[in-house]
């Protein structure tokens, strides 16, 4: 006896006719009447007395859609669990970040991914930008964050967001009050420099040779953090993200000012392998990514004439 088979007889008590609840049941009327005497064969009683025009239910066929109506109901209940349980985000994401993102942003999204989600697991590995495109191909990683993303028909590039660059200098450099910077003021500046092999140091090249600026580039390093701590031993300026230099206002370890350069930026965003299925639990993950940046992006403070610094990080620190 199958569940469809008691949906049917309910339904042709319920509306006391065996030709609605054939219908309802996408059956014919001849076959709905074939199954409730089948089901009577089976239990040994008359659940329907079919002498009496409508029909009437008897006092065991009353008993029976009861009992019914309790397993049916039962029924949809655990299937309504189950698709709860899959709907449910378990499993772990595993992420490759440049350090200036995984550290700063990727790291405190990721314990609110997990508290909303407590069956789902973020791992979180911090690289090189080509490490984390190499982590995303060799499938190491599900997901990489880094900026730059590079076009590629293996991989897919989710953005996220363009951080501005701006003139980032020691509190008391003499541009540090300024509310905003052209880039002929920056010319003979002592400059900290991206290494040569980074696209964000090539893209600041490209923007400096366009106006006809040429610093004095007394160090280079491959990571933001490092670059943040020769500026505050006044070692010289440089052009960072202005997203990177946010979250200590107050401290006032260093000054950022806008450049006179809109169209300067960082673009930040997520890549992952054009033919791997994400699972349910990385969809969210990146949705959860963005949507936090939405946010962010809506928060942020003006910068111009501000002084703002933040922790230093391990010299380890890259990108």
């Amino acid at each position: 006896m199958h569940l469809e088979t008691l949906g049917l007889y309910c339904d042709v008590v319920r509306l006391r006719s065996f030709s609605r609840g054939a219908e309802l049941n996408y059956v014919s009327q001849s076959a709905a009447s074939q199954a409730v005497q089948q089901i009577e064969t089976d239990l040994g009683v008359a659940l329907i007395d079919r002498t009496k025009r409508p029909f009437m239910v008897t006092a065991e066929g009353r008993a029976f859609y009861d009992a019914c109506r309790g397993l049916l109901d039962g029924y949809e209940k655990a299937k309504a669990r189950i698709s709860t349980v899959k709907a449910e985000l378990a499993g772990t994401v595993r992420v490759a970040a440049i350090y200036s993102v995984g550290l700063h942003d990727v790291s405190r999204h990721m314990q609110r991914f997990m508290a909303l989600h407590p069956q789902a697991r973020v791992q979180l590995e911090c690289l090189h930008p080509q490490k984390v495109v190499d982590a995303v191909l060799s499938d190491e990683a599900d997901v990489g964050i880094m900026s730059y993303p590079p076009v590629s028909r293996s991989l897919s590039v989710v953005p996220l967001r363009a951080e501005p660059i701006a003139f980032v200098c020691h509190p008391t450099h003499r541009l540090a009050r300024r509310k905003a910077i052209a880039p002929e003021e920056l010319a003979g500046e002592k400059f900290i420099a991206f290494d040569h092999d980074l696209t964000i140091r090539k893209a600041i090249d490209r923007a400096l040779r366009a106006h006809n600026v040429k610093v004095d580039v007394v160090m280079e390093f491959d990571n933001i953090e490092t670059i943040k701590q020769a500026i505050t031993i006044g070692a010289g300026v440089s052009l960072l993200p202005r997203h990177t230099v946010l979250k200590e206002v107050g401290i006032r370890t260093l000054a950022v000012v806008p450049l006179t350069i809109p169209d300067l930026v960082r673009p930040v965003g997520i890549i992952h392998r054009r033919t791997k299925r994400l699972t349910p639990t990385v969809t969210r993950f990146i949705d959860l990514l963005r949507e936090a940046t939405a946010l962010d992006s809506a928060d942020e403070p003006p910068t111009a004439g501000r002084s703002v610094s933040r922790a230093i990080a391990p010299e380890s620190t890259r990108g």
